[in-house]
Protein backbone atom coordinates (compact mmCIF):
# COMPACT_ATOMS: atom_id res chain seq x y z
CA UNK A 1 0.00 0.00 0.00
CA UNK A 2 1.29 3.10 -1.21
CA UNK A 3 0.85 6.14 1.52
CA UNK A 4 1.69 9.94 1.30
CA UNK A 5 3.07 9.89 4.65
CA UNK A 6 5.37 8.37 7.22
CA UNK A 7 3.14 9.33 10.21
CA UNK A 8 -0.24 7.64 8.25
CA UNK A 9 1.80 4.71 6.79
CA UNK A 10 2.73 4.06 11.00
CA UNK A 11 -0.55 4.34 11.94
CA UNK A 12 -2.07 1.89 9.40
CA UNK A 13 0.97 -0.70 10.32
CA UNK A 14 -0.14 -0.51 13.85
CA UNK A 15 -3.84 -0.64 13.55
CA UNK A 16 -3.59 -3.76 10.88
CA UNK A 17 -1.69 -5.99 13.88
CA UNK A 18 -5.51 -6.21 15.38
CA UNK A 19 -7.12 -9.32 14.84
CA UNK A 20 -9.39 -9.29 11.28
CA UNK A 21 -8.14 -5.80 10.49
CA UNK A 22 -6.51 -5.92 7.09
CA UNK A 23 -4.88 -2.53 5.70
CA UNK A 24 -7.43 -1.18 4.30
CA UNK A 25 -9.88 -1.38 7.23
CA UNK A 26 -6.72 0.37 9.27
CA UNK A 27 -6.62 2.75 6.66
CA UNK A 28 -10.60 3.74 6.98
CA UNK A 29 -10.09 3.68 10.90
CA UNK A 30 -6.95 6.00 10.39
CA UNK A 31 -9.04 8.74 8.30
CA UNK A 32 -12.03 8.59 10.46
CA UNK A 33 -9.01 9.63 13.43
CA UNK A 34 -7.72 12.25 11.49
CA UNK A 35 -11.24 13.43 11.09
CA UNK A 36 -12.12 13.67 14.61
CA UNK A 37 -11.29 16.38 17.61
CA UNK A 38 -7.83 16.30 19.25
CA UNK A 39 -9.65 15.11 22.88
CA UNK A 40 -12.15 12.73 21.13
CA UNK A 41 -8.79 10.62 19.94
CA UNK A 42 -6.79 11.64 23.28
CA UNK A 43 -9.57 10.00 25.58
CA UNK A 44 -8.90 6.66 22.80
CA UNK A 45 -5.09 6.92 23.28
CA UNK A 46 -5.57 7.13 27.17
CA UNK A 47 -8.45 4.73 27.16
CA UNK A 48 -5.78 2.09 25.22
CA UNK A 49 -2.86 3.27 28.01
CA UNK A 50 -4.86 2.75 30.86
CA UNK A 51 -5.40 -0.63 29.57
CA UNK A 52 -1.91 -2.05 30.20
CA UNK A 53 -1.29 -0.12 33.33
CA UNK A 54 -4.84 -0.10 35.46
CA UNK A 55 -6.11 -3.90 34.68
CA UNK A 56 -4.37 -7.04 36.20
CA UNK A 57 -5.78 -10.50 36.49
CA UNK A 58 -7.37 -11.35 39.87
CA UNK A 59 -5.18 -13.35 42.13
CA UNK A 60 -7.66 -16.14 42.56
CA UNK A 61 -9.60 -16.78 39.24
CA UNK A 62 -7.00 -15.05 36.50
CA UNK A 63 -10.07 -12.88 35.02
CA UNK A 64 -9.20 -9.18 34.24
CA UNK A 65 -9.63 -6.95 37.13
CA UNK A 66 -8.64 -3.38 38.45
CA UNK A 67 -7.80 -5.03 41.97
CA UNK A 68 -6.06 -8.34 42.94
CA UNK A 69 -9.29 -9.59 43.47
CA UNK A 70 -12.04 -9.38 40.87
CA UNK A 71 -15.86 -8.92 41.62
CA UNK A 72 -16.82 -11.75 41.43
CA UNK A 73 -14.68 -13.52 43.73
CA UNK A 74 -15.45 -10.45 46.00
CA UNK A 75 -18.90 -10.87 45.57
CA UNK A 76 -20.74 -12.29 48.91
CA UNK A 77 -23.43 -13.22 46.38
CA UNK A 78 -21.95 -15.74 44.28
CA UNK A 79 -21.64 -19.06 45.07
CA UNK A 80 -17.82 -19.85 45.89
CA UNK A 81 -18.63 -24.27 45.82
CA UNK A 82 -19.40 -23.73 41.94
CA UNK A 83 -16.42 -23.03 40.03
CA UNK A 84 -16.73 -22.66 35.95
CA UNK A 85 -13.12 -23.24 34.34
CA UNK A 86 -12.92 -21.32 31.04
CA UNK A 87 -10.50 -20.84 28.48
CA UNK A 88 -10.05 -16.71 28.43
CA UNK A 89 -11.95 -14.18 30.04
CA UNK A 90 -13.94 -13.57 26.90
CA UNK A 91 -15.86 -16.61 27.89
CA UNK A 92 -16.47 -15.37 31.52
CA UNK A 93 -18.12 -12.16 29.49
CA UNK A 94 -20.16 -14.61 27.51
CA UNK A 95 -21.42 -16.70 30.23
CA UNK A 96 -22.01 -13.34 32.10
CA UNK A 97 -24.18 -11.95 29.39
CA UNK A 98 -26.90 -15.30 29.75
CA UNK A 99 -27.50 -14.22 33.36
CA UNK A 100 -28.13 -17.96 34.43
CA UNK A 101 -25.09 -18.62 36.50
CA UNK A 102 -23.91 -17.40 39.84
CA UNK A 103 -20.68 -19.35 41.04
CA UNK A 104 -17.53 -18.39 40.24
CA UNK A 105 -14.68 -18.98 37.20
CA UNK A 106 -11.47 -20.13 36.72
CA UNK A 107 -9.31 -18.51 33.59
CA UNK A 108 -6.94 -21.12 32.41
CA UNK A 109 -5.69 -18.73 30.04
CA UNK A 110 -5.43 -21.11 27.39
CA UNK A 111 -6.31 -24.83 26.32
CA UNK A 112 -3.67 -27.68 26.49
CA UNK A 113 -2.29 -28.68 22.98
CA UNK A 114 0.92 -31.05 22.85
CA UNK A 115 1.09 -29.83 18.64
CA UNK A 116 1.17 -26.53 19.59
CA UNK A 117 3.79 -27.48 22.86
CA UNK A 118 1.17 -26.06 25.74
CA UNK A 119 1.65 -28.46 28.01
CA UNK A 120 -0.96 -28.38 31.59
CA UNK A 121 2.19 -26.55 33.51
CA UNK A 122 1.87 -23.46 30.53
CA UNK A 123 -1.91 -22.46 31.98
CA UNK A 124 -3.71 -22.09 35.07
CA UNK A 125 -4.26 -25.87 35.58
CA UNK A 126 -1.99 -25.75 38.91
CA UNK A 127 -3.73 -22.92 40.57
CA UNK A 128 -7.08 -24.72 39.69
CA UNK A 129 -6.18 -28.27 41.46
CA UNK A 130 -5.12 -26.44 44.63
CA UNK A 131 -8.63 -23.94 44.60
CA UNK A 132 -10.46 -27.27 44.49
CA UNK A 133 -8.63 -28.94 47.26
CA UNK A 134 -8.30 -26.09 49.43
CA UNK A 135 -11.59 -24.51 49.51
CA UNK A 136 -14.64 -26.79 50.20
CA UNK A 137 -15.97 -26.88 46.39
CA UNK A 138 -18.99 -28.99 45.43
CA UNK A 139 -18.66 -28.63 41.40
CA UNK A 140 -16.44 -27.70 38.80
CA UNK A 141 -18.09 -27.07 35.43
CA UNK A 142 -15.87 -27.88 32.39
CA UNK A 143 -16.82 -24.94 30.32
CA UNK A 144 -14.33 -25.31 27.51
CA UNK A 145 -14.37 -25.60 23.38
CA UNK A 146 -15.51 -28.15 21.76
CA UNK A 147 -12.28 -28.88 20.12
CA UNK A 148 -9.40 -31.80 20.06
CA UNK A 149 -7.47 -29.14 23.01
CA UNK A 150 -10.86 -28.09 24.85
CA UNK A 151 -11.42 -32.10 25.08
CA UNK A 152 -7.79 -32.88 25.71
CA UNK A 153 -7.48 -30.01 28.55
CA UNK A 154 -10.73 -31.14 30.25
CA UNK A 155 -9.83 -35.08 30.16
CA UNK A 156 -6.75 -34.23 31.83
CA UNK A 157 -8.45 -31.60 34.20
CA UNK A 158 -10.86 -34.76 35.30
CA UNK A 159 -8.35 -37.15 36.00
CA UNK A 160 -6.66 -35.01 38.02
CA UNK A 161 -9.82 -34.60 40.20
CA UNK A 162 -11.08 -38.31 40.04
CA UNK A 163 -10.05 -38.50 43.13
CA UNK A 164 -11.32 -35.51 45.50
CA UNK A 165 -14.87 -35.91 46.19
CA UNK A 166 -16.09 -32.68 43.77
CA UNK A 167 -18.47 -33.27 41.31
CA UNK A 168 -16.90 -32.52 37.74
CA UNK A 169 -19.94 -31.57 35.20
CA UNK A 170 -19.40 -30.05 31.54
CA UNK A 171 -21.40 -27.27 29.34
CA UNK A 172 -24.23 -29.66 27.20
CA UNK A 173 -23.14 -30.20 23.42
CA UNK A 174 -25.68 -30.32 21.07
CA UNK A 175 -27.58 -28.75 18.10
CA UNK A 176 -28.10 -24.62 18.26
CA UNK A 177 -31.40 -23.34 18.64
CA UNK A 178 -32.61 -23.63 15.12
CA UNK A 179 -30.25 -25.89 14.04
CA UNK A 180 -31.48 -28.18 11.48
CA UNK A 181 -30.41 -32.08 12.12
CA UNK A 182 -29.45 -32.42 8.57
CA UNK A 183 -26.68 -29.76 8.50
CA UNK A 184 -25.40 -31.11 12.02
CA UNK A 185 -21.85 -32.13 11.94
CA UNK A 186 -22.01 -36.19 13.17
CA UNK A 187 -20.10 -35.36 16.27
CA UNK A 188 -22.40 -32.72 17.23
CA UNK A 189 -25.23 -35.17 17.00
CA UNK A 190 -23.78 -38.02 18.87
CA UNK A 191 -23.24 -35.71 21.57
CA UNK A 192 -27.07 -34.63 21.53
CA UNK A 193 -28.21 -37.97 21.45
CA UNK A 194 -25.85 -39.07 24.06
CA UNK A 195 -26.80 -35.98 26.40
CA UNK A 196 -30.48 -36.33 25.39
CA UNK A 197 -32.75 -35.24 28.61
CA UNK A 198 -36.21 -36.27 29.13
CA UNK A 199 -39.23 -34.36 28.19
CA UNK A 200 -42.16 -33.69 30.13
Amino acid sequence: MNLPSKVLETAVNELSQFPGIGKKTALRMVIHLMKQPEEAVGSLAKAIINLKTNLQFCVTCHNVSETDECDICKSVNRNKRVICVVKDFQDCISIESTGQYNGTYHVLNGLVSPLDGIGPEDINISSLLRRVIDNETDEVILALSATMEGDTTAFYISKKLKDSPVKITQISRGISIGGELEFADEITLGRSLIGRVQVG
